[in-house]
């Protein structure tokens, strides 16, 4: 009996319950999870009339080789397992979405007298107000800017108001955009009031807030008191450009989510708009390669399941483009997530239709602008590998560079670039041992490649794929140790070293056998090369300096007397730098270690000044 009918007859034999099922490839590698009202009748489709699957099924189906299910109690008890099992596995044919993507908050350390603005990775249990989440850093950290700017707050880090009057003020100050706390010149009661109103803004409310100001500005202008009214005024303006920046409106309803899935000619693209109190706060999109408008339910239901779980925050109304697997089972999932009511629907008149076609309309322009640059890309790579002889069109680089502090500190760096992008988490960094003083770039780059080799040749799951082309940061005698190392593990891809001009600029490419390419002739490639080239370098750098500043704090905390590896975690914990701790009084430092400790501590950097003071 062949595998194929082996299927069909374990199908029969499956249970009419609800549950999860997971598909398996001839490796035993997991390649789909899915979840089922009724076992028997959900995996029974996939092996029949397979000529009417979308393409994506149709090959997800001939690499099915076993299956296992998992009975379950409930269908919203297997929906949940499902989403633990995609996050465990990874399927190739499930829609999966980053776990490190993260989506970062803004902490307002509203503890502190002089509170913070600071972008931080996820929710504290601290008694700071968090605001958010945001779609990603950048937009965190330029809705920090804005209302920075419009309310003068400090973007600075000093230590209030044990710091006050220091030091002369920043250029901020200098140039109206800060109202210089630290030279004493706003109460601390008056500095709490801005960061209300920033607050107020971040959150959508800041028209509220400006006819507040206006009726502050009248007023004073009645009791001629013309420069308040003046100040009045233009913090008012700013403040209401600044909100337009944040938000735009949608009256008519509160915190909402709009899902919406466009399918493109080669590519699919979910898009969510995020709305709170009725206005536009932020959007984001999730490229989805090789679907078909038939998928469109399936990765709706799919994408909402985990885009929920990963990013913990949901509204109480999230609309969709249109009607996916087990609604109501996907709606109580939500439900569990945030711990209230939540309304998934798909709109059918009115405001939100009108929105929900917006969201299409920005889903449909995101795929022409990503198929254009996907196009452009595509050709780098072919004229790459026509240069380069190649027999096959590649399709993904590893490259590797060196890097080290006068012969010390020396690492390696392993970037992945897939279709031309950057696959950041495919990113490797290596601590070379083999060179421990001086500098010796060519044993360094043996180690490094022979560690990824050897993981690869273990079977690690983080070194299984190879590259079509291995590239490595260096001339003929760096590719030439490099060609040595694939070939001792039995590994035939192409290997070039990126060679450098006398201005540090890529020059162009050079074999094992000594032949060189030059590709400046050729923009595309130059670009794409250079790009490599920089970003291997950059990450390799970046490495290297980490572990040069830990080294430094390290060798400077480990003079304290009784500051142990424990105690030293906790005050960078606390102070987050070795300047911080060094400026903090005795009563600070106690926040982070006992009193003893924290007498050592001061007196070791203040030692001298009390000699002197003496």
């Amino acid at each position: 009996m062949s595998s194929r009918e082996e299927l069909h007859q374990r199908v029969l034999t499956l249970p009419r319950e609800p549950g999860v099922y997971i598909m398996k490839n001839r490796q035993g590698q997991v390649i789909y999870v899915g979840k089922a009202k009724v076992l028997k009748n959900r995996v029974s489709q996939y092996f029949q009339n397979e000529a009417k699957h979308t393409p994506k099924t149709r090959k997800m189906v001939e690499n099915i080789d076993s299956f296992d299910i998992i009975v379950c109690e409930s269908e919203f008890e297997a929906l949940v397992l499902e989403n633990q099992m995609i996050k465990k596995y990874k399927p190739k044919y499930n829609i999966l979405l980053k776990d490190d993507k993260g989506y970062p908050f803004i902490r307002v350390s509203t503890d502190r007298p002089y509170p913070e603005f600071t972008v931080v990775g996820r929710r504290g249990k601290d008694t700071a107000r968090y605001l958010g989440p945001y779609a990603g850093r950048g937009a965190a950290m330029q809705a920090i800017d804005t209302v920075s700017r419009a309310l003068g707050l400090r973007t600075c880090r000093r230590v209030l108001p044990r710091d006050i009057g220091r030091s002369r003020p920043c250029l901020n100050a200098q140039l109206g955009r800060c109202c210089a706390p630290c030279a004493g010149t706003v109460t601390q009661e008056e500095y709490a009031q801005r960061v209300a109103q920033a607050i107020d803004v971040l959150e959508g409310n800041y028209k509220q807030l400006a006819e507040q100001l206006e009726q502050q500005m009248m007023q004073a202008a009645e009791e001629e008191h013309f420069e308040q009214a003046a100040q009045l005024r233009d913090r008012m303006r700013a403040i209401m450009r600044a909100g337009q920046h944040q938000m735009v409106v949608a009256s008519g309803f509160s915190d909402t989510d709009i899902i919406a899935f466009v399918q493109g000619e080669t590519r699919g693209c979910i898009v969510t708009l995020h709305y709170i109190a009725g206005n536009f706060h932020d959007k984001e999109y999730t490229m989805l390669d090789g679907t078909s408008s038939e998928d469109g339910a399936e990765l709706l239901g799919s994408y909402i399941k985990q885009y929920y779980s990963l990013r913990g925050v949901v509204p109480p109304l999230v609309l969709v483009s249109e009607e996916i697997e087990d609604m109501a089972a996907v709606e109580t999932f939500l439900r569990s997530v945030a711990g209230k009511k939540v309304t998934l629907t798909v709109p059918q008149r009115g405001r939100r239709r009108e929105l929900m076609h917006m969201a299409k309309k920005n889903a449909e322009e995101e795929i022409i602008r990503m198929e254009t640059n996907a196009e452009r890309r595509q050709k780098s790579l072919e004229l790459f590998g026509s240069m380069m002889g190649l027999t096959e069109t590649p399709v993904s680089f590893e490259a590797y560079d060196i890097s080290n502090l006068a012969g010390t500190n020396t690492v390696g760096s392993m970037v992945v670039f897939e279709n031309g992008k950057p696959r950041r988490s495919r990113y490797r960094r290596f601590r070379i041992e083999s060179v421990a003083n001086g500098q010796d770039d060519y044993k360094a780059m043996e180690e490094m490649l022979a560690r990824r080799m050897q993981r690869w040749k273990d079977g690690d799951e983080k070194f299984t794929e190879l590259p079509s082309v291995f590239l490595i940061d260096g001339g003929l005698g760096h590719v030439r140790i490099a060609k040595q190392v694939l070939d001792h593990f039995g590994c035939t891809k192409p290997v070039f070293g990126m060679v450098k001009d006398d201005h540090h600029r890529t020059r162009g490419l050079v074999a094992p056998d000594g032949r060189e390419f030059s590709i400046s002739a050729t923009p595309a490639v130059f670009a794409m090369v250079g790009r490599i080239q920089e970003e291997v370098h950059r990450f390799a750098i970046t490495y290297q300096r980490q572990l040069r500043g830990a080294d430094a704090v390290r060798s400077e905390l480990d003079n304290i007397p009784g500051v142990g590896e424990k105690r030293r975690t906790a005050l960078l914990k606390t102070f987050q730098s070795v300047k911080r701790i060094r400026e903090a009084t005795v009563e600070q430092l106690e926040a982070a270690v006992p009193h003893s400790t924290a007498q050592a501590v001061y007196h070791y950097f203040h030692s001298a000044q009390e000699e002197t003071e003496k």
